[in-house]
């Protein structure tokens, strides 16, 4: 991967988000993109040799569009920041827990991973794991390698009161609380274009596995 040519485009279209400028440099988004999608490829190698679950999957396949979508957004700008893949058995994360990498200058680059927005069938059935089974859930959170790289779940996206049908005294109720089960750790740019990145991603991807495993489960 050329971090240098990825952060160095990302930074030029934040400054130049308009379409006339993005034709102009298209050439040069297209070599970034297939840096970022040889980067990608290299982390599917990786990840493979401890979650199967991915075999199928086509890691070129898996970025998201640079484009976005402005219909319903005050923010008109046409581009995105940042380049984003996500790795889960179906791809691109959608309704099942995975790893998601995400390069953006500023140092704002990192490596998360559980299940974002759960459609409601899913996330009372992940409420539920966690009111029958939560030794399991505190166990993957404690986990002394786990905890290196994640302080807990992210607090992003989370009620503000127990959810129906819970007390409000539940032991787990601050983990109840949440809309989303999802993970994140950042990198520095610095970081990203070391070349160890890729193998300070994997670490910390092997510790997303059991987190991905148990929200899995409770999906099934």
């Amino acid at each position: 991967m050329n971090a240098n040519l990825i952060l160095k485009f990302l930074r030029d279209i934040s400054k130049n988000n308009n379409r006339e400028w993005f034709e102009k440099n298209k050439p040069v988004y297209l070599e970034a993109k297939a840096s970022f999608e040889d980067f990608l490829v290299d982390i599917h190698k990786e990840i493979l040799k401890f979650d199967e679950s991915l075999t199928s999957l086509n890691p070129r396949k898996i970025a998201f569009r640079i484009y976005r979508d402005v219909r319903f957004s005050k923010d008109k700008r046409p581009y995105k920041v940042n380049m984003g893949a996500g790795f889960s058995p179906h791809g691109k994360m959608e309704q099942e827990p995975g790893y998601y990498i995400h390069l953006e200058p500023g140092d704002k680059s990192m490596i998360a991973g559980g299940i974002y927005m759960p459609n409601p069938e899913n996330l009372a059935k992940i409420r539920q794991e966690i009111d029958y089974n939560p030794k399991a859930f505190l166990k993957i959170l404690n986990d002394k390698e786990f905890k290196k790289h994640f302080d807990g779940l992210s607090d992003w996206d989370r009620l503000k009161t127990a959810p129906k049908g819970y007390p409000k005294d539940h032991p787990q109720i601050e983990l109840l609380k949440n809309k989303s089960f999802t993970v994140a750790k950042m990198f520095t740019d610095a970081q990203v274009k070391d070349p160890k990145f890729i193998k300070q991603v994997i670490v910390a991807a092997k510790s997303i596995k059991k987190l991905n495993d148990y929200l899995g489960n409770a999906i099934a």
